[in-house]
Parts: structure tokens; C-alpha cells; sequence
């Protein structure tokens, strides 16, 4: 009797293992979502006035909000309430099973006495890096919460350098009488000598190679820091407040499981240095939703860390759902990259407008960063006066990438390391561009092509048309393009397995130019190619047979 309850006991392990390893294997679809844990508090609630604080936007409150949150911690959680008010303060630091609220029309204001800030190990753009302190930071902490509808400064303007190109001849004047200092050829402003002495020195920041903390003290105002930095986190929750003027980027999530951003408002200036909206780095099960970001860089950014030490790592950014958010001027609306050494996937992306960004969908890495970015599903995007490119799929970014003047048949090959990105597996659907400079842009590498693009049911009202460029198994579907120049509307170079299915257009001189010897298999379908004037131009080896489909 023993002997058969085992063997069904067994039997019964085995039936739920692989029922759990279904499941866990299960892909990731519109249909079926990632879940992302939200943090749950007590009710409990500590007013910072309990601790001393005073609203007289003179009293650095410091001390009396780090206390307030340190007491609601230890009693088990709560919420940290601050008031209606102007509350000027220094670093404070989160701990477990805290909401700090912001209340409706309170102010926190980060001081901009840059000694209040002490020189702390942190991580910047991919790397470990000496920082100052940030306004707000959290390591590995688990259900904590920033709520309310009230205002955090970073105070970001006495951080930043910035170029005189970027202000009026007033803003100029203004901020030069200010102080800091002017560069030799009085085009750039920097916050003070201890900035240029970081600016000019090698390796400052950097961690590691024999360096402390204490060596990098006379940079000290180099090395700006990041708003709101949480690292190691588990269940976060960003609701409803405004986080602006950041001295760098202005959210920082690093490595941190279940993060929910709902109804955030995050502003930068246009001409912020590095002036993120948000970053989420080497994180799994995230939601962004109903946010605006209006920054200086790239506004909802992923990212993995950075060459060799974000490939160490090996976390990438997972499960993601990023929906009903706009972002206005930024390098970015949505953004991949280019610290993505650890890699990106399952990210969904819908329902989000983008007004004025330099580039609407960004998708940026270079030689070096290695990781792979796969099963990247966007939908029903609008787009209005983007700069660039609508779309942009870059594998040479901060690099030159070869041009019609280079020989693009006889490149030195470069081998194919674990340090060669990879973008693949993306699915975009329902993207609509009222204005940009061009529709579509796909560069990858002649080594490692981007391969696996999937763009359906889209429109573009642009000046140019759409590049594909070291790309295959591209796949473009029911696409409009209402371009100014045509000649050519659609350019190929070094591409193949390309299928161009009902592709609508207005009048154009040339429908495709096709160059190199790596151009083979470009399919046209359902395509009227009577209304160009010529429909396509061969270059540098590329062969006229090419092409085959619609006449």
C-alpha cells in the first residue's frame, strides 16, 4: 500500500513540476501580461511637523524628515505625511514599508548648498561611479512609495553646466553674472572650478584602480547626482507627484523587482545635461503608466548596464509595460539603450504620444555593449513634430557608421564577440507620425545585422523616407509614407529576406535605392510602384533581380 501511495505521490510531483515549468515558460503576450506586485502600508501616518520640521522655506529639514521616516520604519510602516508647504531640505533616504506623501501644493526643495551632499559610491550610466548623495535614495529596501500630488526639486540648475547656445542672450548674461566659471572659448558655463578640474581630469569618478572616495573630493561638484535613486528594491510604488529639475537624471531604478509609476509628472528643462525622465536599469516587472515626462534626454528609458561590466552583471530589464504616458521634448520618447549590456525583453509598450522629441521610438547601442534586446511589442503610438527619425534602430551610436562614400562592399570584417549587441524580435503596430525628418531608420552592424523587425498598419507624414541598412527578416506591412524627398523614398544597403507588403505613397521620383552585394530576397507585394517614376536604382554590386513582386 506504501509502495503505490508513493508512486502516486510522484506521479503527482512530476504532473505539478511540469505544469509549474509551463507556466513559468509561458511567453509573454498582449494577451498575457506581466504582473507587477504593488507595496501595501498601514494607515498610520507621522507628520514631519511632529519631528521639528518648519515650513519657512529657510530651515534645512534635513534631519527632521529623515527622523520621521526612520520612526515610521521601525514601527512597521506607514505613511510619512508633508504637508502643504515649502519644505527646504537635504539627502533623505527611504527605508522599508514607508509612503512618503507629498501632499497637494507642498514643495520639497532640495537645497542647493552642494556640501550637504556627501561623495557616496554609486553607479552612473552603466558604470560604478563616485556621485554626490542624491536628493532621495533607497538600497535594498522592500515595499516603499513616493505618493501624493505635491512637488520634489532637485535644485538642478546650480549642478548642471550648460552651453551658451542653449539660452537667450539674457538667460546668458544672467547666469554668467551669477558666478561659476566661463570656458577658455566662452561657450560653455560650469558651475565652479572644482566642475572643471573633474571635467579635465581622467578617469574621475571612476571606482576602482587604487581610488577612493577621498581622491575625488577636489571634483567633488563633477560628479552630479541622480534625483531619486532606489537600488535592490522590491515592490515600489511612484504615484501621482512631480519630480523635477534634477542636477542628472531624474529617476534612477536600479536592480529593483516590481516597480509601479502611475500618474507621475516628471519635468527637466529642454537643455538639462543628461536630464532623464526615467531610467530603469537591470529591473523585472515594471508598469509605467499614465505618467508626462517633459526632460532633457531621453524621457522612459531601458537600460542593462554598460560593456563588460553590465554583461558581468547579467540582469536584464524584463517584463515591462509601459502604457497611456506622453512625453514631451526629450532626446527620446521611448528608448532602449545604450547601456544595455545585460539586455532587454518582454517589453510592451501602447497607447503612448510623443510631441516633440528629438526621436520618437529610440533603440541606440554600439560595438562593445554586447547584450541582446528581443520580444521588444509597441502599438498604437502617436507622434507630432518629432526632430529625427519616428523610429530608430541604431547600432552605432556615439560612433561613425559607414556612409555612401565608403566602399560597403569590401568593409573589414569584424568578428563577432560576446561584446556585439543584438536587436531582434520586434513588433511595432499602430504608430501614426504627424512630422519628423524621417519615418524609419534600421543601422545595424555588418557583422550583426538587426534582424526580426516587424512594422504593420503605420503612417508617416515625414521629409524623408525610410533607411534599411546591415538588416534582415524586416517585414513592413500596410506602411504609408508621405515624404517631401523621394529620391530615394526607400533606401537599402547591404540588407536581405526584406518584405515590403501594400506599401502606399504619394508621388515619388525613386521607390527604392538598392546597394551593396548583401542586398538578395527584397520582396514587393501589393504594392502600386506606377505611381513613382522610377521604381528602383541599383549601386555598388547590388543586382537587379534583387527585387521581385509589384511592377
Amino acid at each position: 500500500m506504501s509502495v503505490v501511495k508513493t508512486r502516486i505521490g510522484i506521479a503527482v510531483l512530476l504532473l505539478a513540476g511540469c505544469f509549474t515549468s509551463r507556466v513559468q515558460c509561458q511567453q509573454y503576450s498582449w494577451q498575457h501580461l506581466p504582473q507587477v506586485n504593488k507595496p501595501v502600508f498601514k494607515k498610520d501616518t507621522i507628520n514631519i511637523l511632529k519631528y521639528g520640521a518648519k515650513a519657512d522655506g529657510i530651515t534645512l529639514n534635513t534631519t527632521s524628515i529623515n527622523k520621521a521616516i526612520s520612526a515610521c520604519s521601525a514601527k512597521g510602516g506607514g505613511v510619512v505625511l508633508i504637508p502643504q508647504g515649502l519644505w527646504l531640505t537635504g539627502p533623505l533616504v527611504m527605508k522599508s514599508n514607508v509612503n512618503l506623501h507629498v501632499s497637494r501644493a507642498a514643495l520639497l526643495q532640495f537645497t542647493d548648498d552642494k556640501t550637504q551632499y556627501k561623495l557616496v559610491e554609486g553607479n552612473y550610466e552603466g558604470h560604478a561611479a563616485v556621485r554626490n548623495e542624491s536628493p532621495i535614495s533607497g538600497t535594498n529596501l522592500t515595499n516603499i512609495a513616493i505618493t501624493g500630488e505635491g512637488i520634489i526639486d532637485g535644485h538642478g540648475e546650480v549642478w548642471r553646466a550648460i552651453s551658451k547656445d542653449r539660452l537667450t542672450e539674457a538667460e546668458w548674461k544672467k547666469l554668467v553674472a551669477s558666478g561659476g566659471v566661463v570656458s577658455e572659448n566662452g561657450r560653455s558655463w560650469y558651475p565652479s572650478e572644482s566642475y572643471v578640474n573633474g571635467l579635465k581630469a581622467p578617469g574621475a569618478g571612476v571606482v576602482g584602480n587604487g581610488k577612493t572616495i577621498k581622491d575625488n573630493e577636489p571634483f567633488k561638484d563633477f560628479f552630479r547626482p541622480n534625483m531619486l535613486v532606489l537600488t535592490n528594491c522590491k515592490k515600489v510604488l511612484l504615484q501621482g507627484v512631480t519630480l523635477q529639475n534634477s542636477p542628472a537624471w531624474n529617476i534612477h531604478i536600479l536592480l529593483c523587482e516590481d516597480l509601479t509609476v502611475q500618474g507621475a509628472r516628471v519635468r527637466n528643462p529642454w537643455n538639462a545635461q543628461n536630464g532623464d525622465g526615467i531610467d530603469v536599469e537591470s529591473c523585472r516587472n515594471v508598469l509605467i503608466e499614465g505618467s508626462t515626462f517633459d526632460a532633457g534626454d531621453d524621457g522612459i528609458c531601458i537600460k542593462s548596464g554598460r560593456d563588460e561590466e553590465g554583461r558581468k552583471r547579467g540582469k536584464p530589464t524584463e517584463n515591462v509595460i509601459v502604457r497611456n504616458n506622453v512625453v514631451y521634448r526629450a532626446h527620446g520618447g521611448f528608448v532602449i539603450g545604450s547601456e544595455m549590456s545585460g539586455g532587454a525583453r518582454n517589453i510592451f509598450v501602447s497607447n503612448c504620444t510623443f510631441i516633440g522629441t528629438d526621436i520618437g521610438l529610440r533603440f541606440k547601442t554600439t560595438r562593445g555593449r554586447g547584450g541582446v534586446v528581443e520580444n521588444i511589442f509597441i502599438k498604437d503610438i502617436a507622434m507630432k513634430d518629432i526632430l529625427h527619425e519616428a523610429i530608430l534602430f541604431d547600432m552605432y551610436y556615439g560612433g561613425k557608421s559607414p556612409g555612401e562614400a565608403d566602399d560597403i562592399n569590401d568593409q573589414a570584417v569584424v568578428p563577432v564577440t560576446e561584446a556585439t549587441p543584438s536587436f531582434r524580435k520586434f513588433y511595432v503596430d499602430n504608430v501614426v507620425c504627424n512630422g519628423a525628418e524621417k519615418a524609419l531608420m534600421i543601422r545595424g552592424l555588418p557583422e550583426m545585422g538587426i534582424k526580426d523587425i516587424h512594422i504593420e498598419n503605420s503612417t508617416f507624414k515625414t521629409v524623408k523616407g525610410a533607411d534599411v541598412i546591415e538588416a534582415q527578416n524586416i517585414f513592413l506591412k500596410n506602411i504609408h509614407l508621405e515624404s517631401k524627398e523621394t529620391n530615394p523614398l526607400i533606401n537599402i544597403q547591404n540588407s536581405n529576406n526584406l518584405t515590403f507588403d501594400h506599401i502606399t505613397y504619394g508621388n515619388t521620383e525613386l521607390l527604392f535605392k538598392i546597394s551593396g552585394k548583401k542586398s538578395q530576397q527584397i520582396k514587393l507585394l501589393n504594392t502600386d510602384t506606377a505611381k513613382a517614376k522610377n521604381k528602383a536604382e541599383f549601386a555598388s554590386g547590388a543586382a537587379e533581380n534583387a527585387i521581385t513582386g509589384s511592377k
